[in-house]
């Protein structure tokens, strides 16, 4: 903590956060894990401590799903009305804007996140999502439903649905935008009228930890929320396999994805999935390249390349190929590495020691299948774990660094020469689909393309443009369900008909 006050220029607020003691939110106390454990959080530009969290296991994900259930089945909660509910979550997004500051310098140091980015990104973002599903509370609405088989001559049936919450909700979510990903989970099964336990991830538990601070200030019932840190493969893998919780919904990685299918199938509970992604950037021969070519730095330098949906794989047409390629190189040597903190820092480093190696395995594996690195291609030793902003050429489909996720600041430029349904096949040719950019002038080839590129989300002429009334989700390995807009709502709601012989 010490060096946290000596050498960061944090706000007050901040530092007090950092003062109190981090403890697990269970059925609306702050409290020790049952084991009496702690685990540090790291300051991934530094390599030092900021602070212990309570390690939660077993023992407190039961806990924590007891007080979920009870907040479930009694209390204020279910009571609650849809009008009710909607004011306490839009109470959220406002305070949430006032405390930008403070949760934009906890973001920052975290993950390592540019504070610029926090402010402008991850909190306003966070809030906005609060705010966009606080309307849907009062608009959740079951329907009238004829019925057309004549059971029994001379009766009639009076059928109707009704949208219900699903129950006690088992969320998981990842290290790479800690805040805003907290509130993509937690705002719509608030409106739904779930109950939560929400695991965050162990290398950036702070920005959640002060959520649960601020749900207690907006007035939320105790136990509707209840907040645990610890390690997936202790208190992520308990919350998956409790036999209380009726859903679980988890972003991160494909790999983990499918161990928490295996596991949730024992007892068939509800599972949504927002997965990993290598996606493609399309930038077309008529491109505006003065747009295409810092939109396409944009698509995997963004967050650090820390991000699902980045545009990984670089397709340009081969007349305008040498051209890009040189341009975004120009841009990743512009990058400016740096502490988040620092208000000249344009990328941070990556969330931990174990991602920056991953990212420079992935980088050393490239080399040695015959890639190239116009600029970057190197992992920086000494304190911090940063990455060189890196694009690489000279590749072929079946390398790692096409084929895998690396989630990394790294780019594979790839030229085509025709626009046929050979680049749709390259484009495809992935087991992921959660995204996709086309950068054209042409806007009927930019739709014809869209209809035929799998991906969840495609941008043209843009690429991570985010709202919280856009779902946002993929095909194939990258997940189940959407998250974001109306259609998140479905993950947690059950349908139910009601028939009456009148």
């Amino acid at each position: 903590m010490n060096a946290v006050r000596n050498d960061l220029n944090v706000s007050p607020s901040t530092l007090a956060f950092l003062d109190r003691p981090k403890h697990l939110l269970i059925g609306g106390r702050w409290m020790p894990a049952a084991s009496g454990k702690t685990f540090a959080v790291i300051d991934p530009a530094t390599g030092r401590e900021v602070c212990q969290v309570a390690e939660g296991d077993k023992e407190d994900i039961d806990r924590a799903v007891t007080a979920a259930r009870c907040a479930f089945e009694s209390g204020p909660w279910p009571t609650m009305t849809p009008a009710e509910r909607g004011k306490l979550i839009w109470r959220i997004g406002d305070l949430i804007l006032g405390h930008l500051e403070e949760l934009a310098e906890i973001e920052s140091l975290d993950n390592g996140k540019p504070l610029r980015v926090a402010r402008v990104a991850d909190v306003p973002l966070a809030a906005d999502m609060f705010h966009y599903m606080a309307g849907w509370a009062t608009k959740r609405h079951g329907a009238t439903l004829p019925i057309s088989v004549l059971y029994t001559p001379g009766v009639q049936y009076h059928s109707y649905t009704r949208p219900e919450p699903v129950g006690v909700v088992g969320q998981i979510i990842p290290w790479n935008f800690p805040l805003l990903m907290a509130a993509w989970k937690l705002a719509p099964a608030l409106t739904t009228g779930c109950t939560v336990v929400l695991k965050v991830a162990e290398e950036t538990p702070l920005s959640g930890l002060r959520l649960g601070e601020i749900l207690q200030e907006a007035g939320l019932p105790d136990g509707v929320v209840n907040i645990i840190t610890g390690f997936g493969e202790t208190a992520g893998a308990a919350l998956v396999a409790h036999r209380d919780v009726d859903k679980i919904a988890f972003t991160g990685s494909t790999e983990v994805g499918k161990l928490i299918v295996k596991a949730a199938a024992h007892d068939l509970k509800r599972v949504s999935l927002e997965l990993g992604g290598k996606s493609p950037n399309i930038i077309l021969k008529d491109a505006d390249l003065d747009v295409a070519i810092p939109g396409a730095a944009n698509a995997i330098f963004f967050n650090h390349g820390q991000c699902c949906s980045a545009g990984s794989r670089l397709y340009a047409d081969a007349s305008v190929y040498d051209k890009v390629v040189a341009g975004v190189a120009e841009q990743a040597k512009k990058i400016k590495l740096g502490h988040g903190l620092d208000p000249d820092t344009q990328m941070g480093p990556m969330v931990s020691e174990i991602q920056r190696n991953r990212v420079r395995g992935y980088l050393e594996a490239g080399e040695r299948e015959g890639a190239r690195a116009v600029t970057g291609g190197k992992a920086r030793e000494g304190a911090g774990y940063f990455v060189e902003p890196t694009v690489l050429v000279d590749t072929t489909p079946d390398m790692q660094v096409i084929r895998e996720e690396i989630f990394g600041p790294v780019v594979a430029a790839i030229p085509f020469k025709t626009l046929d349904d050979e680049l749709i096949r390259q484009a495809n040719a992935t087991v992921y689909g959660l995204a996709a950019g086309i950068w054209t002038r042409d806007l009927s080839r930019a739709h014809s393309l869209a209809a035929k590129l799998k991906a969840g989300t495609v941008w043209v002429n843009c690429y991570n443009i985010f709202d919280s009334a856009l779902p946002f989700g993929g095909y194939k390995q990258s997940g189940w369900g959407r998250e974001m807009g109306d259609a998140v709502l479905d993950n947690y709601t059950e349908t139910k008909a009601v028939t009456i012989r009148l």
